[in-house]
């Protein structure tokens, strides 16, 4: 299964709207990636950001009017329609999402669109009473009936002085969505609840005990599930991290209160996924004032918090429980041990420490241990592929 754009044949439609300007980050990171891109943009576009800052990015003629023969790509427009694996609108603007929804063919964009039969993401961008406005949202409804995807805007301050919706989201966000319409659905309609990022146990009001967990490897399997169809809810420590679009978050802070959520939420799930760093020990009192640097010394008394992973491996029922080992050494017998005494599927083991692999890294390296009694030695990649392949294992055991 593929879960990149590298290698796909995609086609980008500029609208003509201030946001145009993103449309180019959103190339080059495509272009990044190594998809094969084409450019198609209106004339209002052209007003914005000429066409050829598009075409030194994709290395490729932009198609922006069916008439001039001097426009090499506007007989080429079929032939990119039916060469297309995607297409992504951004900005779309009120005139051509009207366009569309009414099947009008008056220039090079809307022409192309009528020819095309692959996935297509819609990026509305404009003024917020324009996007309110029942014409508008009546033309997004029929373009959702038509099998469109539709990315909703986002709100804040826009370049008209008002503010709400109507704000052309973020690259990186178009990006994703892309992806999100490119991927096979294995995990449509599964629910999966997945732990990430560390927790946090106070020692006094400014103080706490915490680990180097990032959350990176938790909130990579959340984005892969979402990709890839499922429902998921992310249970997420402290993290730096963006939460991937449309994840149900719950944002705990200790390992209590991630105890708490995980067990109110598994019997909802169909796969538990615990990637967090939880603190196996907590201050056994906290002090209500700050501790002063003054004192001659200071010893805190540690306490066992609830070891989660167990907890759910006595109660779970059907749902596939998958756990992680963070481990210094003797991996494999510390790994089959908690796969064993946990109940649980598949155990995947990292050995932290290197600069490459564990906590805060982009990449890993894992041995993934299986109920079966076989392992899984998975050499260093990213952690987003990572995800990828630890769904592919989980997906195996999924009943039919």
């Amino acid at each position: 299964m593929t879960y990149t754009v590298q290698g796909r044949h995609l086609v980008l439609g500029v609208c003509g709207g201030i946001a145009a300007y993103k449309s180019v980050e959103l190339l080059r990171l495509l272009m990044k990636e190594n998809a094969s891109v084409r450019v198609v943009m209106t004339a209002n576009a052209a007003h914005f950001v000429g066409p050829m800052t598009f075409e030194a990015l994709s290395r490729k003629t932009v198609c922006r009017t069916l008439f001039e023969t001097s426009d090499e790509a506007a007989v080429q427009h079929i032939h990119w329609a039916q060469e297309a694996e995607a297409v992504v609108i951004a900005p779309a603007t009120a005139n051509m999402i009207g366009k569309l929804a009414g099947g009008i063919a008056d220039d090079a964009l809307s022409t192309f669109m009528l020819a095309v039969a692959c996935p297509v993401l819609v990026c509305p961008a404009m003024n917020t009473h324009m996007y309110e406005s029942k014409a508008v949202q009546r033309n997004l409804q029929r373009l959702k009936e038509y099998g469109y995807a539709v990315l909703e805007p986002g709100a804040g301050e826009l370049a008209c002085g008002t503010t709400g919706p109507g704000r052309l989201p973020e690259p990186a966000i178009i990006f994703d969505a892309l992806l999100d319409l490119l991927a096979p659905k294995d995990f449509s309609g599964r629910r999966v609840l997945i732990t990430a990022g560390p927790t946090r146990e106070a020692i006094d009001p400014v103080r706490f005990i915490t680990n180097p967990s990032s959350g990176k490897m938790g909130y990579a399997i959340a984005r892969a599930a979402l990709m890839r169809g499922a429902q998921v809810t992310l249970v997420s420590g402290p993290s730096a991290l963006t939460p991937p679009l449309n994840a149900r978050v719950l944002q705990v802070t200790s390992a209590s209160e991630m105890a708490a959520a995980v067990l109110a939420e598994m019997d909802r799930h169909d796969i538990v996924i615990k990637t967090a760093a939880v603190a196996d020990f907590r201050p056994a009192s906290v002090s209500d004032l700050k501790i002063k640097k003054e004192q001659a010394g200071l010893s805190i008394q540690l306490e066992r918090t609830q070891d989660i992973l167990k907890a759910v491996g006595e109660r779970k029922q059907n749902q596939i429980l998958v756990g992680f080992a963070a481990e210094t050494h003797d991996m494999d017998a510390f790994a089959t041990e908690k796969l064993k005494a946990k109940n649980l599927d598949m155990i995947v083991g990292n050995i932290v420490g290197g600069a490459d692999a564990g906590f805060n890294a982009d990449t890993n390296r894992a041995i993934v241990y299986f109920k079966n009694g076989t392992r899984e030695q998975v050499d260093l990649m990213a952690k987003t592929d990572l995800a990828h392949l630890l769904l592919d294992r989980i997906a195996v055991m999924i009943p039919a």
